[in-house]
Formats: C-alpha cells, structure tokens, sequence
C-alpha cells in the first residue's frame, strides 16, 4: 500500500479490500488472516497485526496475527488479565502506547513486554451493533511509531473489521440456521415416505401409519426419523 497516498484514498483501498471480502464470503479464518495483514499494510511502521475474539468457550484468544510474537503478547496479557487489547476492547476506544520501555499504565503485561523487540503498540476495538467483538492491534519497533492519524486509520480500519467480523457470523449463523432446516425437512421427507410404505403395506391411513411409527418409536427407545429410516431400507431390499 502507498503511504504517500491521502487518507481518503488509503481508507477507500481499504473498504475496496474489504467488500469484496463481503461478497466472496471467505471463511472465518481468511477473513481474519487478511484483516490483519491490511491492518499491518495500511499503517506505516507498524511491523506485525493481530485480532483478538472471543472463542467457543467464551475466552479470549489471538484469533489471527501476522507474527508469533503478537501471539505471545496477546498471551500475557490473557494471562494477566492486563493490557492495551483488552482495554480497547473492555473500553470500546484506542489505547496507544509510544515506548513499552517508559510505560507506566499495565505494569506487569509491560514488564513482560519489555523483553520483546516492540516498543509501541496501538490497539482499537471491534464494535458492530453495539457489541463489541474485540480488537484489533499493531505494534512497531520504534519508540513513537504511531501517532494521532495512526489513532484514526485504525480506527476507521477498526469499523471495517468489524463489521466484516459481524457479517461472517451473521452468514455462518444463518449457514448452521438453514443446515438445520435442510436437515429438518429431510427428515419430515423420510417420515412422509415411511408412513407411506405402511400405508400401502397394512392399508392404513396415513394418521395410522403415524402412529404405528409412533408406538414403535417409544417401544425401541429410538427416534421415529430413525426408525423410518430403518423401514425404508429394509423395503428397498426387499424389492430388489
């Protein structure tokens, strides 16, 4: 990316990037992998990028990073339960570090982070819908690498990833919604299918037929899709 280029235009390649990212519907993991390599790319000095999310289990994890070294960060402050990522996130606003060295604010994720090769750190949050999803970060290796424009790319950046972020969960909720329903009907399909072959077989009705599945389905302790399932196959060999 050009970093002589205007911050209007630097931003426009950005969301550019990004909707396209929208409409091609990547997977979670790329969509992380390339939102923290524009992050990287569209601030000058900044020399690795990070996102930190929420996992399944509700704990907070590095869910993408351009360095190991932002993961053995982000992992102190985890276990310290102290740092400018998480305070992004907890305070919903930039925090920005000009020289770990001199940092007097997260003192025990600073006196850790002194012995790593950074020395600056700018962290902003993930906030789309009021929720916030949790925060993006880049650190340099000069003291003073980020300063007040660094605060408002990231920031802008920040908006983009984040609503990146809640339209890949949007999509892969909805995604688990209708593999639900596909799977849903597929099994009303069997069952319609299975009182069916009764109906044909015992001349019944079809609420009959229901019931005789029913009656089988609480004598077998198995469900009536399985059991339909069963009875399907045994006819279909049965006619071969």
């Amino acid at each position: 990316m050009d970093h002589d280029l205007p911050l209007a235009d630097e931003l426009a390649a950005v969301s550019a990037r990004m909707s396209g990212l929208l409409l091609s519907r990547e997977t979670v993991h790329t969509a992380l992998s390339v939102v923290t390599s524009l992050a990287e790319e569209a601030l000058p000095g900044a020399a690795a990028a990070g996102v930190t999310l929420l996992d399944e289990h509700g704990r907070r994890t590095t869910a993408a990073a351009t360095d190991p070294l932002v993961e053995h960060l982000d992992d102190l402050q985890y276990e310290l339960g102290e740092g400018p990522c998480l305070s992004a996130w907890e305070q919903r606003r930039v925090f920005r570090v000009d020289d770990i060295a001199s940092e007097k604010r997260w003192q025990r994720w600073i006196s850790a982070a002194r012995e790593s090769v950074m020395r600056a750190a700018l962290s902003a949050p993930l906030v789309a819908g009021g929720d916030a999803l949790g925060a993006i970060k880049v650190y340099g290796h000069e003291p003073g690498t980020f300063g007040d424009r660094d605060e408002y790319l990231l920031t802008m950046f920040a908006a983009q990833a984040a609503i990146l972020m809640a339209n890949v969960r949007s999509f892969d909720n909805a995604r688990k919604l209708s593999d639900a329903l596909v799977d849903q009907l597929r099994g009303r399909d069997v069952i319609s299918m299975a009182k069916g072959i009764l109906m044909a077989r015992e001349h019944v009705d079809e609420g009959t037929a229901f019931a005789m599945l029913a009656r089988a389905s609480r004598d077998e302790n198995k469900k009536v899709r399985d059991l339909a399932g069963t009875l399907i196959r045994s006819t279909v060999r049965r006619d071969r």
